[in-house]
């Protein structure tokens, strides 16, 4: 029950964060860390499948709320709920196949392809969506590319501060 709270409590807080803060921050006029989705990549594995899609897709059509920016925040947290067993399997192996991961104590190689891989799969949805027109598909790569590693970054730093103060 307290997990719940914890959980609901941070995302929401992210969300708050976001929309009020980092959307305003257009660092070097295009940069935009979008740490929201801290909450979909480090959620607990243990879970209901279709209910945290759900919630995923609930919670990103509240960042679009927030944004006004007409699903397309909600249709890239759909996406990325929708691939992250795929990709837990893919980098945790049978550690993920027995339920026995903990995002607490991850191996650090491990730990950034995981995230670099889910944040990269929600850029080239949420930037393709938001462009949507093939021609400026080098904008939707600069986009992309270079909101990414600020992104990458971001929640990396918050994923050291909140792991290690629940270590």
């Amino acid at each position: 029950m307290n997990n719940i709270i914890y959980n609901l409590v941070l995302g929401m807080s992210l969300i708050f964060v976001q929309a009020l803060f980092l959307n305003n921050i257009n660092f070097l006029e295009f940069l935009n860390p979008f740490i929201y989705i801290y909450i979909i990549i480090y959620f607990p594995i243990k879970n209901n499948r279709p209910v945290f899609i759900l919630t995923a897709f609930i919670y990103g059509l509240l960042m679009d709320l927030f944004s006004d920016t007409h699903g397309i925040h909600s249709a890239s947290t759909l996406c990325i709920a929708y691939f992250r067993p795929y990709l837990l399997k893919l980098f945790f192996g049978m550690a993920y196949e027995h339920q026995v991961v903990k995002f607490n104590s991850l191996e650090l190689k491990q730990n950034i392809f995981y995230l670099f891989s889910m944040v990269i799969i929600h850029h080239i949805i949420l930037f393709s969506l938001e462009v949507f027109d093939l021609s400026k598909i080098n904008l939707i790569f600069q986009n992309v590319i270079s909101n990414s590693i600020f992104t990458f970054l971001s929640v990396f730093i918050l994923y050291e501060f909140l792991m290690r103060k629940s270590r």
